[in-house]
């Protein structure tokens, strides 16, 4: 298998993992409202960007981010010993702003629907 679809399959796993910690084992206000929604892992499976995206002002967002980033070592704990992971990857939070580009995108095309 090669290193590329080593990482993505990785990356899924590590993805469907953390999601399921936010929802049940996670229980910081800061959080609020976040999804995972994707993750890169390096080639050597030892680092992964987590990118989020959080509901929420910017202020709500750079807390969220913030608080995933001060719980990440329990993360990386709980991730290792679910997936049975030979190293325990270093798990560096990303604020993801694909939604919000693309909403400011639809109103730039279509500034009239707006209007309704």
């Amino acid at each position: 298998m090669t290193h590329i679809g080593r990482s993505k399959r990785v990356g899924d796993l590590i993805q469907q993992e953390l999601m399921r910690l936010l929802q049940r084992e996670m229980h910081d206000p800061r959080i609020g409202f976040a999804t995972v929604t994707e993750v890169r892992m390096s080639s050597d499976l030892r680092s992964g960007r987590i990118f989020v995206g959080v509901l929420g002002d910017e202020k709500a967002r750079k807390e969220s981010i913030a608080a995933l980033q001060h719980a990440a070592g329990f993360l990386r704990t709980e991730i290792a010993h679910s997936l049975r992971l030979r190293y325990a990857p270093e798990l560096h939070f990303v604020l993801d702003e694909t939604a919000e580009k693309a909403i400011r995108i639809e109103q730039l095309l279509h500034p009239h629907d707006r209007e309704e």
